[in-house]
């Protein structure tokens, strides 16, 4: 049997792997929620590749100082849940933006505490701004659409001013048959 320093060594590590690579970690307050909302808050979390996990604050504290991150150790107070993102840096956010609208008809509890984005600390009204920003997709298609849509309007112009070329030269033409 594994003694309790073990134990406590092996759950340290276990976050520590669960936040490895993350490109976005966000602490929140779960308390008020239930289980039922916890287990459909996991579905969206799980569609969109992102963790979420409770733990003893000690632990979490632990495993974020051993990773060299310090700046979230005062938020590590009261029931603290964390949200992991190694893709989307806005999905942890707006997840979580969207349950509490739709779910949780924005009831006061499930709160943000913090977040750590690429490196930023962002606080709880940063990631409710962050959270209405689009997907990195949706950014990107709006991006394309931007680039083409100049395109789009410079091959419309040159094909009408190909049109009217031909027409005119079309007119010269029957004018001179005649």
């Amino acid at each position: 049997m594994a003694s309790i320093k073990e134990y406590k060594v092996k759950t340290v590590d276990n976050i520590k792997e669960r936040l490895d690579g993350a490109r976005a970690i966000v602490l929140v307050d779960y308390k008020g929620i239930n289980v039922e909302e916890v287990n459909k808050l996991r579905g969206n979390f799980r569609s969109e590749q992102v963790d979420y996990f409770i733990s003893k604050n000690t632990w979490i504290k632990i495993a974020l100082n051993q990773m060299g991150i310090t700046s979230l150790d005062d938020y590590l107070k009261g029931p603290t849940g964390v949200i992991v993102s190694k893709s989307d840096e806005v999905a942890p956010a707006r997840i979580v933006k969207k349950f509490k609208e739709t779910e949780l008809d924005k009831k006061e509890f499930f709160s943000f505490k913090v977040g750590l984005i690429s490196g930023d600390v962002y606080l709880a009204n940063q990631l409710i701004q962050l959270a209405v920003m689009p997907s990195k997709e949706e950014l990107m298609a709006q991006v394309l659409r931007g680039i083409n849509a100049p395109a789009s309007g410079v091959v419309g112009v040159v094909s009408g001013v190909m049109s009217a070329l031909v027409r005119a030269v079309d007119a010269v033409a029957k004018q001179k048959a005649e």
